[in-house]
């Protein structure tokens, strides 16, 4: 799917419950001196209810805020949903609140030279642990699954972790978006479903650190069960096997 060589206009949509500590990090990234004058961008924060100060701090830094407290299933595919509700971009850049750019100026020269004006209809890069947080076992777990996703791109099978996940806006409405009743694997079914109709590019050129927050509680053994067990779940049965998808923070 191919765009107007015009600027593009990009939304990001940060879906958020209960973030006020690692959210501020990102938005000042994303309100970096002249980004905005580069780039058409705007920044929607979707948030399922947070009673702790997450709206307050986001409310200098982002374009608007999307409060949804009623919707019959409460998970981070509708909040990524509610958002993209409210957007005006062609382009839909879906991240999660506890992420970071490794250089967020590359991450909008990347798109606009390799994505934008292209057939390509998703887009995934790499995710890794925050550099002052990473141990051994964060270089060894996420290297692999990087390659894997990577692997599994070139082998025809659509992956791309919804920690960063870029959709062309016409391709995400035609998939009518992520499926609400997945209270995990969301992610993972998305680009699944694109891939049946289009194409999506896995990049090593660009990357976006996660707080490891989730492994250290959990343990890598326990994340990457749960991740394989729901996925093949949502592939046999349109299900996730989880119930709900707890929030660590």
């Amino acid at each position: 799917m191919l765009l107007s060589k015009e600027k593009v206009r990009y939304s990001i949509i940060i879906p958020t419950l209960n973030e006020e500590k690692l959210l501020p990090q990102l938005l000042k990234q994303l309100n970096e001196p002249s980004l905005k004058e580069n780039y058409s961008i705007e920044i929607i924060l979707s948030d399922g209810g947070s009673v702790d100060k997450t709206i307050d701090l986001a409310i200098p830094y982002v374009d608007r805020i999307k409060v949804h407290t009623d919707v019959s299933q409460q998970n981070i595919a509708s909040g990524r949903n509610e958002g993209a509700e409210v957007a005006e971009g062609e382009i839909l850049i879906f991240i999660n609140a506890d992420i970071r750019f490794d250089d967020v100026f590359k991450f909008f020269d990347y798109l606009e030279s390799n994505f934008v004006n292209t057939e390509y209809s998703g887009m995934a890069c790499k995710v890794q642990i925050f550099k002052e947080e990473e141990i051994f076992s964060d270089k060894i777990f996420h290297g692999f699954y990087n390659w894997y996703f990577r692997l599994m791109n070139i082998c025809g099978m659509g992956m791309g972790r919804g920690e960063c996940q870029v959709v062309k806006r016409k391709v995400f409405n035609d998939m009518n978006g992520y499926n609400s009743l997945l209270a995990a694997g969301e992610d993972f079914d998305l680009f699944r479903r694109i891939r049946m109709n289009g194409k999506i590019l896995f990049t090593n050129e660009i990357s976006v650190y996660e707080s490891p927050r989730r492994y250290r509680k959990y343990g890598y053994i326990n994340v990457s069960s749960s991740w394989f067990f729901n996925s093949v779940s949502v592939v046999l049965k349109n299900k996730s096997l989880s119930k709900v998808w707890e929030q660590v923070r």
